[in-house]
């Protein structure tokens, strides 16, 4: 997973509940997400900036940048899914075809089903899962964003009235 917040900490408690191996990828210096994603599973929490630890790795990106997408899509395994996680993106990056080939597919999170809502929610308590939020007031909404923005969130940030 690239990235891990709000959506990447619960699948990857589901994505361990299942057996499967979970990477979190992280932003350089980003010491306390890679602790965060080992507490909840992650077999490897390491930086962006260091070359994938196996083509075994089935990345998400989980952050609204989606900068990173080609480099998930070069470092997925075959067959391989990169799942944009971000409500709010930015434009994907061009980026050259060959990285779709071996079937690999890109996802986004903005185009799923109430089914899929329906699926998730069935699930969850069978995981279960443990769901790790900050609240803040709505009068403390930007500060709110600048923590999130900078990394400095844990799970979800939930904003209260």
């Amino acid at each position: 997973m690239y990235g891990f917040g709000a959506a990447a900490h619960l699948i990857a408690q589901v994505a361990v509940w299942q057996g499967r191996r979970v990477f979190a990828v992280h932003q350089p210096g980003d010491r306390g997400g890679q602790a965060f994603a080992r507490a909840l599973g992650a077999e490897w929490a390491g930086d962006s900036t260091e070359p994938p630890r196996s083509r075994s790795m089935r990345p998400s990106s989980s952050r609204p940048s989606v900068a990173i997408v080609p480099a998930a899509l070069a470092a997925v395994r075959k067959g391989g899914i990169v799942v944009c996680a971000g409500i709010h993106m930015s434009d994907v990056p061009s980026f050259p075809y060959a990285l779709l080939w071996n079937e690999r597919t890109v996802r986004s999170v903005a185009n799923l089903t109430r089914r899929d809502g329906l699926e998730f929610l069935a699930l969850a308590p069978r995981v279960p899962l443990r769901t790790i939020v900050t609240t803040f007031r709505l009068e403390e909404a930007n500060r709110a964003l600048a923590r999130l923005r900078d990394g400095l969130i844990e799970g979800a940030a939930v904003l209260l009235p």
